[in-house]
């Protein structure tokens, strides 16, 4: 096992955080909210994981999307997911 990863949060992001939990965002950027605030709180990644039913390197991923990019990282990079197969006038 490496090292534990560990974010520390400012009042401020702490409250910006805290405020998205009840903001009209997508539900995955409430769940990478809270992860933040979790692990910034004491909690390690496998708990973490355990409580939201995800795998440890998705929580991993999550914080460090949070180093790297901050509130940016908290929505999904345009671009994923699969494209549509059909075009406006198929329908």
């Amino acid at each position: 096992m490496g090292a534990r990863l560990r974010v520390f949060l400012s009042q401020e992001q702490d409250k910006t955080l805290l405020k998205l939990r009840t903001t009209d965002v997508p539900q995955k950027v409430k769940d990478r909210a809270e992860v933040i605030r979790l692990n910034a709180g004491g909690w390690y990644v496998e708990k973490i994981a355990a409580h939201f039913n995800w795998t440890p390197q998705t929580v991993r991923e999550v914080l460090h999307r949070w180093q790297k990019l901050g509130r940016e990282g908290l929505w999904e990079v345009p671009g994923r997911g699969g494209k549509p197969k059909w075009k406006e006038e198929d329908i």
